[in-house]
């Protein structure tokens, strides 16, 4: 099996610092890694990763506008996309649902656990 190739899309150091240590010590997983929503869209065509994790709440662009940036663009439609939120109510999960995306995985997460929710979301 070949190693993934993971791209963080998270404006706050810290989670992304803390997600990185877990895919790649724990799922043995590649990572790359964006702190604005600009260069996530960039990174998302260039880096060609086997998914996303996006944060949903980012200063100038949000993670369901940037998601639907994504969806605009051939090359990274297909790329499964996985939320990372602090803000998972009910009525959050019923306004991502029909946008198409893979997952949802709620902020604060078990560190210890993250690669295994993100294989089981991905089917991987």
């Amino acid at each position: 099996m070949s190693t993934k190739r993971i791209l963080i899309i998270d404006d706050e150091e810290p989670i992304r610092e803390i997600v990185q240590a877990c895919l790649e010590d724990l799922g043995g997983w590649e990572v790359v890694s964006a702190e604005s929503a600009k260069e996530g869209l960039l990174k998302a065509q260039t880096a060609q990763p086997d998914a996303i994790l996006l944060d949903v709440s980012m200063p100038e662009m949000d993670g369901v506008a940037l998601f639907e940036q994504l969806q605009k663009i051939p090359a990274v439609q297909a790329i499964p996309v996985v939320l990372l939120t602090a803000r998972v109510l009910h009525i959050d999960r019923t306004r991502f649902e029909p946008l198409g995306i893979a997952g949802l995985i709620s902020k604060p997460f078990n560190p210890v656990t993250l690669c295994e929710q993100i294989a089981q979301v991905l089917g991987w």
